[in-house]
Formats: C-alpha cells, structure tokens, sequence
C-alpha cells in the first residue's frame, strides 16, 4: 500500500535539489583553470546551480506546507502543454542561437524576448516592448560591463549598431 499523496514528498524538486548540489559539488574544481584576478570558468555554472537549488528548495517548502494545511494546490495538476506552442518555442531558441552572431546580440536578444513573451501569452504591446529593451539593456550591463564578457556585435551594418549602443549606454 503507498502513503498517502499528502504525505509523499515531490518527487522531480527533491531530485532537482539532490542533482543540483552534487552539480554543485563537482563544478567547485573549475576556478582551477581560471586566470588570477578574474572570474574563473566555474562561476556562472555555480550561480545557475545555486539558483536551482534555492527554486528547488522553495518548491519543496511550498509543497510540504500546502500538504500540511491540507490544501489541493499540491495535489493539482498542471494544464496540459501545447504541443504546437511547445515547438514554437523550441524553434525560436535555436533561431537565436543562429541568428545572434549575424544580427548581434542586442538585436537578436530584444527580438528574442518579444517573441517568446508573445508566444507565451502576452498581448500588451507596451508591455512587451519595454520588458525586451530593458531585458537587453540590463543583459548587456551585466554581461558586457560586469562580468567583461564579449558578446557578438553582428556583421556589418549591425555591428555599427551594436557598437553605437553600446556607447551610447555607456558600455565602452
């Protein structure tokens, strides 16, 4: 006889958690290869892991404690996916993979953004359009100006435009 579904714990977050400390734990010897004075190969691996860790975790607390206040929003079942949506979906993260380099990331990822938002849902025009540009912007902050990394700026004409916002905004 199995335990009641109250009284199971989620099976997919405890997973998520367990894999993403060993993860964790294993990608500790990365900064090994890195150059003094800058951030090494392990870091963004860790930061991802350790957000997956906290999300794990969170979903793990809010599950035990929907299941303890006998709640059904543990027990619920999530609307089933679209599987046309889903591909759509898929294809335009490869679509930005392969475009990125031709068109820049600034251009490729505000595209990118607006795309996915639309697709997921989103209908307010404004609203879209302002999430892609301050998305990009705040990408480009952290990635460019942060952390040093050097992002694609496009071919031709589009790295004209790339380079003109990044000094327009500061970045160099």
């Amino acid at each position: 006889m199995s335990a009641p579904r109250s009284l199971r714990p989620p099976l997919a977050p405890l997973l998520g958690l367990v894999a993403s400390v060993v993860l964790l734990v294993l990608a500790g010897d990365l900064d090994r290869f890195g150059r003094q004075g800058q951030l090494g190969p392990g870091f963004w691996p860790k930061v991802v892991l350790i957000g997956l860790s906290l999300a794990c975790l969170a979903k793990l607390v809010g599950d035990w404690r929907a299941g303890r206040s006998g709640s059904s929003m543990a027990v619920t079942a999530a609307p089933p996916v679209a599987r046309g949506t889903l591909a759509l979906a898929v294809l335009l993260i490869v679509l930005y993979v392969f475009v990125t380099p031709l068109l820049g990331f600034p251009l490729a990822t505000a595209a990118f953004i607006a795309c996915f938002m639309a697709l997921a849902g989103a209908r307010t025009a404004g609203k879209i359009a302002a999430t892609a540009v301050i998305g990009t912007v705040g990408l480009l902050y952290l990635f460019v100006r942060v952390v040093y990394l050097p992002l694609p700026k496009g071919d031709g004409p589009f790295e004209a435009l790339t380079v003109g916002l990044y000094r327009a905004l500061g970045i160099f």
